[in-house]
């Protein structure tokens, strides 16, 4: 399912410790720095969005069994370490945890802003090698503590869509007998990444609610902040049925937290990737 702005026809769809500049999710504090560094080529990298804001960035980890078996969890980090920076950045991986070992590469979605490191990476060619740590780092999405929720709600704004990929292409709640909703949240159609792979998220059974904060006339779908969305659309019966997953700008995770306590979910219930 590809949205488009025109005709509208839709009426619903960054890592751990990290100080990201333009990565899936930051947040206040950066890991430690890997110990073991290497080299991975790039394999290809091409703009996401309509506006080229996000770009997929993949490396090649062919030559790299042990950092691929490393990612074992929606939601963890790859570091890179670029030329000319003081700290490393950190890259939530957006495909899913390889299986059996068949995966030979890593995806990501990397937010173009000039001047940032991660910029750089949306500016390389496929061959260029590029420096990461030896593993992954971080504990992902703790999806145990929610084995028992019949409903589950998503949340994910701008590039915090990243890892959300990550755990739906991994098979999330493909086998049990769930409802999830997802509230994406971006500017406007032109920064919405993926959409060409909603129709196979919806086969998933994940509902898509896309929310636009900047949409043009022709958009009949929700408006404002997923916060906002999610206020009026809310429907919290039984809160200890229920789960949620968020990744994306912090006011957003603040305030859906706040209203999901205040009606009665565990907050450790509400799940986060750092």
């Amino acid at each position: 399912m590809l949205l488009r702005s025109a005709p509208r026809r839709l009426h619903l769809l960054r890592p751990h410790h990290l100080r990201l500049l333009s990565t899936a999710a930051a947040v206040a504090a950066p890991p430690p720095a890997p110990t073991e560094w290497t080299e991975a080529p790039v394999s290809s990298v091409r703009a996401a969005t309509a506006d080229a804001s996000l770009f997929h960035v993949s490396l090649d980890l062919s030559s790299h069994a042990d950092l691929l078996a490393s990612h074992v969890a929606a939601g963890q980090f790859l570091p890179f370490r670029l030329p000319d920076t003081p700290y490393p950045i950190f890259l939530a991986i957006s495909s899913p945890p390889p299986h059996l070992l068949l995966a030979r590469s890593f995806d990501f979605l990397v937010k173009r802003l000039p001047g940032t490191p991660s910029a750089r990476l949306c500016d390389l060619r496929p061959g260029d090698l590029v420096h990461v740590g030896g593993s992954v780092v971080g504990r992902g999405f703790e999806v145990g503590r929610i084995a028992d929720a019949r409903d589950i709600l998503v949340f994910a704004t701008g590039s915090g869509i990243s890892p959300i990929r990550s755990l739906i292409e991994s098979g999330f709640g493909e086998t049990k007998n769930i409802d999830v909703r997802l509230f994406y949240g971006v500017r406007n159609l032109q920064r919405m990444a993926y959409q060409e792979r909603f129709s196979n998220w919806e086969s998933r059974g994940i509902k898509i609610i896309p929310v636009l904060s900047r949409p043009d006339d022709q958009w009949t779908g929700e408006r404002g902040y997923v916060q906002n969305a999610f206020s009026r659309l809310k429907k919290v019966v039984n809160p200890s049925s229920m789960g949620a997953i968020l990744c994306g700008h912090k006011q957003m995770s603040e305030e859906i937290t706040r209203a999901l306590v205040a009606d009665g979910m565990p907050k450790d219930r509400i799940l986060t990737n750092f």
